[in-house]
């Protein structure tokens, strides 16, 4: 199943409010937000054995990077609402 068959009405509230572009980017925001929520229960388990209380160093990587681009793309979105 597709990403567009999955998230069909997810996606169709989006574009409608916000129009195709940006509507897609809201629902890829919603995707990473969910991706880092599992990446946060799993750190919870897999803690880093030299730094006692944190998660273990993929962990903290892997949540670097989704954090990082949900920060890219709320700056687009951002930029895309100033436009119109």
């Amino acid at each position: 199943m597709t990403v567009y068959e999955e998230r069909r009405e997810e996606l169709e509230r989006y574009e409608f409010m916000m129009g195709p572009e940006r509507g897609r980017l809201a629902v890829t925001l919603d995707c990473i937000t969910d991706a880092l929520v599992l990446v946060g229960q799993h750190g919870v388990y897999c803690q880093s054995a030299r730094q006692i209380g944190k998660p273990a160093m993929d962990v903290q990587m892997i949540t670097k990077s989704l954090t990082d681009a949900k920060e890219l793309i709320s700056s687009v979105l951002e930029k895309l609402k100033q436009e119109h």
